[in-house]
């Protein structure tokens, strides 16, 4: 079996620091070929991996923006579908845009779907859907228009988070500084306990943080600390009494959600989206359904055993399960063409 694994150019794969979907390529690319499957990676020329790398942009163009994103990522997508004839599958973590290729090509594409950006792109999806397979990363996220060959839930490497019985009395917010993600909720809701906050992640939105978020920065009870690397997030992560996620969109998955649990951290989550297939209420966390009620669970943080957020990761979101996963997807797919 022969993969050929297409990664997003707007991060490093894997990334220094943010960039969800190229981390989970990269998992996905590094489990495969520890389980003999021969994966061919289509990354940014500076990626690292045991793969065959092929590349045509030398870097993400978030990290240098002398790159232009449309016409690099045409050359990416275009520099696999050149060579599709040279592999079993071709599975596409691009989003829409390769989809438009896929006819041209006799291999069969698998596209994991790491969220939809807008209803906009359904269109895409659907004219290609009887033609390609789908893989949903959460039964939320799954649109009743488009068939899925299966719902693979991201894994992530639990050697990277360690558990951390013994929190520190702090709270944290991990994620985008974005509206969606709830940056100023998490403040409000940290303060009304009286409890510190940091806060880590990249700034997406400039003119929110600068009106929601700095204003309540100082040396002690509200803290940004940017977006941070492997050894720091595996720290902030663990130490943190909760990780404050009051979403303000149907999250596809939520991974540093599951990256607090596995350090032992619960989750305080608004209920949407993928949020009640990751947490179990009043087992790993709690699910509420505004401010008030995640102001009121914060004081009962303490009934939930840390060591039950660890067991839930090990049980379901490990990397070696989505493996195994993707690697049954694959085998049901050559089935079909055989």
């Amino acid at each position: 079996m022969r993969i050929a694994m297409l990664s997003p150019i707007a991060w490093r794969t894997p990334p220094r620091h943010y960039g969800p979907w190229e981390s989970i390529v990269s998992l996905l690319t590094e489990g495969l070929i520890a389980c003999g499957v021969e994966v061919v990676l289509f990354a940014t020329g500076d990626s690292e991996t045991s793969a065959e790398l092929r590349s045509v942009c030398p870097y993400g163009y978030e990290e240098n923006r002398s790159i232009n994103p449309k016409v690099w990522e045409a050359l990416h997508i275009s520099e696999l579908f050149d060579h599709a004839s040279e592999f079993d599958i071709i599975h596409n973590h691009f989003d829409f845009l390769p989809l438009t290729y896929a006819g041209l090509v006799d291999t069969p594409v698998l596209t994991t779907i790491h969220g939809f950006s807008s209803p906009d792109i359904l269109p895409v999806y659907k004219k290609y859907n009887g033609s390609t397979s789908y893989v949903s990363i959460s039964h939320a996220d799954r649109s009743p228009e488009l068939d899925y060959i299966e719902t693979i839930y991201h894994g992530i490497d639990l050697d990277a988070f360690d558990f951390q019985p013994e929190p520190d009395d702090y709270l944290l917010f991990f994620g985008r500084i974005h509206p969606d993600k709830g940056a100023k909720e998490a403040i409000e809701i940290a303060k009304a306990c009286n409890k510190p906050l940091i806060m880590a992640g990249i700034i997406q939105d400039e003119a929110y943080y600068q009106q929601y978020v700095e204003p309540h920065l100082d040396s002690h009870w509200v803290t940004y600390v940017g977006s941070v690397g492997s050894v720091q997030r595996s720290m902030l992560l663990g130490k943190a009494m909760a990780l404050l996620h009051p979403i303000h969109f149907d999250e596809p998955f939520g991974l540093s959600v599951v990256e607090a649990m596995a350090c032992g951290t619960p989750v305080v989550a608004f209920n949407r989206g993928s949020m009640p297939e990751l947490i179990e209420h009043g087992v790993n966390g709690f699910l509420v359904s505004d401010k008030q009620q995640a102001i009121e669970h914060i004081d009962r943080i303490t009934t939930i055993q840390r060591k039950d957020c660890r067991r839930i990761v090990e049980e379901r979101f490990t990397v070696n399960r989505m493996v195994e996963q993707y690697h049954g997807v694959y085998a049901l797919m050559l089935e079909k063409v055989a």
